[in-house]
């Protein structure tokens, strides 16, 4: 057991000298270096604290300038839109007045058509291709025209809306999501460090796949507008072009309807004047007739009134026949007697060649008579129609 238990060693003085200084140097360095590495560390604390403050007034900076770039596009975009729904409402109330210019033409071109139609009714010589006729068939032609340039604006115009409103569709997507992102990054902005719904989200900080370039950012919204502003300006155009189309469509209906009128006006004054001289020659034709029968009548009595000097002549001469032997003589009283039969033929033979004559005569006038009251029926008729029907129907 005494052989186990071995006494420590004993060093010397120099060995017991070095020792101690090799401690304290060691000591000491180990200070020295804790010392340097507090304060490393504290520089370092103060150092970062310093750069994650910068670092955040730097981000709250950036995020203050992206809110204020997003606002001022929001800005922009919102304006725009006010004046595509402003354009819309505009093209809407056009496209109303070219539906109701389309639907009032219907009614003109109604009555040309009722018009040519009711002057096909017309007989006989007044069944004329006349101005009237012409001017009809020109209104209708140009309310025909008129209608179809309606119908094409009012398909551009119907076209022009769609677009308009896709415009539209597209501000206001761009403004939604403009919205959203400016909530989210004024909820950013506005979040602190002592925020007790704060998480950890490592793989937060990346860069999206889809995500674009700030300059592609500003360059779709300002595309957005800049589209948005030439179909409004389009827009603008039609509705100017429409207006003009509008007014030029109007005039030229109303100058040709003033050209049609005038031509019934004239075309009524000239059957009138027809008439009126168809009814004085027709007055003039039964005083004539009239006449004419009364001369018929004194010729049948101028005939009639000869048959008595006739008979008698004649009478005269059968009785001389009966003279007896030498007293048969021809006297003067013979060749006299002879020669007033003779006499009494021939005038009565021209009286009944003048009775023919006035016969005929009587004739013709009473065909004529008949002529003018049929023409006058049809003047009468051609009046009725163009003065009562149309021009009541037009006036209408």
């Amino acid at each position: 057991m005494a052989k186990l238990i071995k006494a420590p060693p004993k060093f010397g003085h120099s060995e017991w000298t070095y020792s101690n200084h090799s401690n304290y140097d060691s000591a000491e360095k180990q200070r020295a270096s804790s010392e340097k590495l507090r304060a490393e560390s504290d520089r370092l604390v103060e150092e970062t604290e310093e750069m994650a403050k910068r670092t955040q007034r730097d981000v709250n900076k950036k995020f203050e300038q992206r809110i204020d770039d997003v606002n001022f596009w929001k800005s922009e975009l919102d304006r725009k839109l006010l004046d595509c729904k402003a354009e819309i409402d505009l093209l809407l109330s056009y496209q109303t007045r070219l539906e109701n210019a389309l639907e009032a033409c219907k009614e003109p071109l109604e009555i040309v058509n009722r018009c040519l139609q009711m002057r096909e009714n017309r007989v006989a010589i007044d069944l004329v291709h006349d101005d009237v006729e012409k001017n009809l068939l020109k209104e209708r032609e140009v309310i025909q025209g008129v209608m179809a340039l309606l119908h094409k604006t009012l398909e551009q115009t119907t076209e022009q809306i769609r677009i308009m409103r896709s415009k539209r569709y597209k501000l206001e997507k761009d403004l939604n999501d403009k919205f959203s992102a400016l909530n989210i990054d004024e909820d950013c902005r506005d979040c602190r460090d002592d925020n007790p719904n704060l998480t950890f989200k490592p793989s937060a900080a990346k860069i999206e796949a889809n995500s674009v370039t700030p300059v592609d950012w500003e360059t779709f919204s300002n595309e957005n507008i800049l589209k948005a502003e030439r179909d409004r300006k389009n827009a603008v155009d039609l509705r100017a072009v429409i207006d003009s189309i509008l007014n030029t469509t109007a005039n030229d209906m109303q100058k040709q309807v003033d050209d049609t009128d005038l031509a019934f006006d004239k075309r009524i004054r000239e059957t009138k004047d027809t008439k009126s001289k168809l009814e004085n020659h027709l007055g003039k034709v039964h005083g004539e007739i009239q006449e004419m029968e009364k001369n018929l009548q004194k010729l049948e009595r101028a005939i009639g009134d000869k048959m008595g000097p006739m008979k008698l002549s004649q009478t005269r001469l059968d009785a001389r026949t009966n003279r007896p032997n030498v007293e048969l003589c021809r006297d003067p009283v013979q060749y006299r007697l002879i020669n007033e039969v003779a006499e009494i033929e021939t005038n009565v033979q021209k009286l009944q060649e003048t009775h023919a004559q006035a016969d005929s005569n009587l004739k013709g006038l009473i065909r004529n008579q008949l002529n003018l009251e049929e023409d006058i029926d049809v003047k009468s008729k051609s009046l009725f129609i163009d003065e009562k029907e149309c021009m009541g129907l037009r006036e209408s």
